[in-house]
């Protein structure tokens, strides 16, 4: 494996405005009907004004749209998420190799979490028994501080809930848990340690801005475009 050039990993550490902690977690589980889940979490730690500053449903919006970014950066373009009204594909490279298809995202907002879920419509890595059946969650909740803290931190957690592969359908466990899976986990810390920066994508549409919201987001529901 090829080591990180020193110089580089300190420059990204003197831009970090936050710092990133990965939490361990049990690996994935399986169900006996052949369902697959998966999570990976990270605290992530910033000054309080910043955490202030960031907290709104317009941010938890940009949070997702950065989510779908950086899967496509990372891939180098070679992963690409097409949008409809009613849906969020990811595809390989173009239509009609769409890997996975989601519908649109629904999303939950309080005082101390927020949370987007895509659920999963169907796609090549899905098998068919799992077609329409599992999820794709992204959350971000804000943890106990105390009074007069400095610094806030809020657990990030990504989560796929009751996923079909069809590799493991059709080829056996093993070889997902090697490929497949070994690879979702390997992006999914990148993507959270990428937080560090605390730079969002501007959303596309922009459906939990604050001129889009018709009342207090203190507990709202809505669908965007993340």
């Amino acid at each position: 494996m090829r080591r990180r050039d020193p110089r580089r990993v300190l420059e990204r550490r003197r831009r970090a405005r936050a710092r990133v902690r990965i939490v361990p977690v049990p690996r994935s589980g399986r169900d006996p009907d052949g369902s697959i889940g998966s999570k990976q979490v990270a605290e992530v730690t910033l000054p309080r004004d910043e955490f202030e500053r960031l907290w709104s449903p317009e941010n938890l919006e940009r949070l997702a749209r950065t989510y779908w970014r950086f899967l496509s950066r990372i891939s180098l373009g070679l992963l690409r998420v097409l949008y409809t009204p009613n849906s969020r594909e990811v595809v390989l490279v173009t239509r009609p190799f769409v890997l996975l298809r989601f519908r649109a995202p629904e999303y939950e907002i309080d005082a101390d979490c927020g949370i987007v879920t895509w659920p999963i419509d169907r796609g090549l890595l899905v098998a068919r028994s799992g077609r329409g059946r599992g999820y794709l969650r992204l959350s971000v909740r804000r943890l106990p501080s105390a009074d007069g803290s400095e610094e806030i931190t809020a657990m990030v957690t990504s989560e796929v809930v009751n996923f079909y592969p069809t590799i493991a359908a059709r080829v056996g466990r093993w070889l997902y848990d090697q490929t497949q899976l070994r690879l979702h986990v390997i992006v999914t810390h990148a993507f959270l340690r990428s937080l560090a920066n605390l730079e969002l994508e501007p959303s596309v549409v922009g459906a939990l801005s604050p001129s889009a919201l018709p009342r207090s987001p203190a507990a709202s529901r809505g669908r965007g475009e993340p």
